[in-house]
C-alpha cells in the first residue's frame, strides 16, 4: 500500500512450545525444529532456544557486493536439543560450531539445521562462518526487503524476515537479544547500526566499525546502513544522545526536521513515558534506495527527508513496536495503530486537528484524498488481517489508531494517557499481544465496559453502526 507521502511498516514461551511440540510430533528426531508457527510467516522463528545475544564481525565490498562474516549466537536451550535451526537466506555457509567444536550442518532453503557432537542443553554458542552476495526479497505485499544495495553502500531492512539475508539467526519478533556489530567497508564508507558507537578501527585501505545495542531488540529492527553519510550527534533535554546519518543528497531538504528530533522525544517522555532505549536518531537515504520508512531500533530509516508527522510516527515506534514488540505478526496493529495515535495527538497538542475530529473524518469516509482508501478502512478488522500481504493495511494503521480512540472516549483523557504509559512500562523491552492489550485495559479501568469496542472496532467486519 502506497500513499501521498512515504509509507511506514513498522506469548514468546507459548509459540516456542507449540513450534517444539509439532516438531516432536512430526519427526521426532529434535526439538529445534523449524518455524514458530506465525499465523503469516510459519516459517519464521525456530523452536526450542532463545537467543541472548548475536555478535556479528562482517565486512562488505560494495563493488563486487560480497558479504563475508562470523555471526556468534548465544542462546539458552529450553529443552535438551540434539540439533537445532537457524534462519539463514541466500548466503553460503562455510563452517559451524558448536562451544567450540565442529558441528555438522545442512540447508534446505531459509532453514539451516545444525546438529551438535552432543545435544545441548541450557546456555550454548553457534558459530557461523559465511559469506556470498546478500539478497533481496520481495515481500507479500510486494515491497522489498533485506539486503538493498545503494548508490554507494547498502541498507539492510528486516521487516518481517528481512534480516535473514545477512545473519542468521532465530528471525521471529518473539525472540529478542542484545546486539554487537563489526562492519568492516572501504574507506571513505560509514557505518551505521542500532545502539551507540563502540569505536572504529583504520588498517591500510579500510574501516571497520563497531555498534552495541545494549537493550533487548527484535531482529526485524537491526540494520546496517552502509555509504557516504553525513554524520551528526546532539542530545535530548532530558540527556539521551541523538545520531543522525544522511545521505549528502538529502543533507539540506533533512536538517530542519532533524533538529526537531530533541523536541518529539520530549514531548512523547511526557505522553508515553520514559525513553526505552540509549540513543535515538535517524538513518535518511535517498528516496531511490527504499521505498518506505521503517523503525529500526534507535534509528529509524527514512526514504529521503520525512516530513513531521513521520518522524512522530517513526520515533513513537520506539516505545510501541521496538520496546513493546507484537507477540507475531498478526500483532501489527499494536505498532501501527499506537504509532498513528501518536501522530493524532501531537497534532492536537500543537494547535492542529482533534484527534476526535480525525476520527470523525475517518468515520464519514472524508479522510483520505481517494475513495478507494476510505473504502478500504473498513476492509478488515485491524486484529485481524486476512494474510501476509494485509499487516500493513489501511485498516492496521488508521481502524488501529480509531480502536485506541473509542478507549479514550470510554475512559476519558487523564486515564487514557495513564493507560499508554502503564502499557509502556508493564511491557518494556518484552512481547505482547492483542489479548495482553485487551486484558491491561480492561484490568486498568475495571468499571468500564470494553465489549463493544472489542467486538465492532477491534474484532468485527465492516464499519461500525455508530461511531
Amino acid at each position: 500500500m502506497r500513499f501521498p507521502r512515504p509509507w511506514s511498516r513498522g506469548a514468546a514461551a507459548a509459540l516456542l512450545a507449540v513450534s517444539v511440540a509439532a516438531c516432536d510430533g512430526g519427526s521426532g528426531d529434535f526439538a529445534g525444529g523449524a518455524g514458530l508457527g506465525d499465523p503469516y510467516f510459519p516459517k519464521a522463528g525456530n523452536g526450542g532456544y532463545d537467543v541472548r545475544h548475536y555478535a556479528l564481525d562482517l565486512a562488505y565490498d560494495p563493488g563486487a557486493h560480497r558479504l563475508t562474516g562470523t555471526a556468534t549466537i548465544t542462546a539458552r536451550a529450553t529443552r535438551r536439543l540434539p540439533a537445532l535451526n537457524l534462519d539463514l537466506e541466500g548466503l553460503d555457509v562455510e563452517e559451524v560450531t558448536v562451544d567450540g567444536a565442529a558441528a555438522r550442518w545442512s540447508r534446505d532453503g531459509q532453514e539451516l539445521t545444525v546438529r551438535p557432537r552432543e545435544a545441548v542443553d541450557g546456555v550454548f554458542r553457534v558459530a557461523v562462518r559465511y559469506g556470498g552476495a546478500p539478497v533481496t526479497l520481495t515481500d507479500p505485499d510486494g515491497s522489498e526487503e533485506g539486503w538493498l544495495r545503494t548508490a554507494d553502500g547498502a541498507l539492510a531492512l528486516g521487516e518481517p524476515v528481512g534480516s535473514m539475508t545477512w545473519f542468521p539467526g532465530n528471525h521471529h519478533p518473539s525472540d529478542k537479544a542484545t546486539y554487537a556489530v563489526a562492519v568492516t567497508v572501504p574507506k571513505g564508507l560509514r557505518v551505521v547500526s542500532n545502539g551507540e558507537p563502540a569505536g572504529e578501527e583504520r588498517a591500510g585501505s579500510r574501516t571497520t566499525y563497531r555498534w552495541r545495542t545494549g537493550e533487548p531488540m527484535a531482529s526485524y529492527l537491526a540494520t546496517l546502513a552502509i555509504g557516504g553519510y553525513e554524520v551528526g550527534r546532539t542530545v535530548t533535554a532530558g540527556g539521551v544522545p541523538v545520531y543522525t546519518a544522511v545521505d549528502p543528497e538529502q543533507a539540506e531538504a533533512s536538517r530542519a526536521v532533524l533538529a526537531r528530533i530533541p523536541e518529539v522525544v520530549s514531548w512523547a517522555e511526557k505522553v508515553f513515558g520514559p525513553y526505552p532505549f540509549s540513543s535515538t536518531g535517524a538513518i535518511v537515504e535517498r528516496p531511490e534506495d527504499a521505498g518506505y520508512a521503517l523503525e529500526t531500533q534507535n534509528r529509524p530509516v527514512f526514504p529521503g527527508a520525512p516530513d513531521l508527522p513521520l518522524l512522530v510516527h517513526e520515533l513513537a515506534h520506539q516505545w510501541y513496536g521496538d520496546s513493546v514488540t507484537p507477540a507475531s505478526w498478526r500483532d501489527m496493529w499494536l505498532n501501527e495503530g499506537f504509532a498513528t495515535y501518536a501522530e493524532w495527538l501531537w497534532r492536537e497538542d500543537h494547535g492542529g486537528d482533534s484527534a476526535q475530529r480525525t476520527f470523525d473524518a475517518l468515520y464519514a469516509g472524508e479522510y483520505f484524498p481517494d475513495a478507494a482508501s476510505n473504502r478500504e478502512l473498513w476492509s478488515f478488522a485491524p486484529a485481524r488481517p486476512p494474510g501476509a500481504a494485509r499487516i500493513s493495511g489501511v485498516p492496521v494503521y488508521w481502524r488501529g489508531a480509531m480502536v485506541l480512540h473509542k478507549v479514550r472516549q470510554t475512559v476519558g483523557d487523564d486515564a487514557f494517557r495513564a493507560l499508554l504509559r502503564g502499557w509502556a512500562r508493564e511491557h518494556r523491552h518484552g512481547n505482547a499481544d492483542t489479548g495482553d492489550f485487551t486484558a491491561y485495559v480492561e484490568g486498568a479501568a475495571p468499571d468500564k465496559d470494553f465489549a463493544g469496542i472489542w467486538e465492532e472496532w477491534l474484532y468485527g467486519a465492516g464499519r461500525p453502526r455508530r461511531p
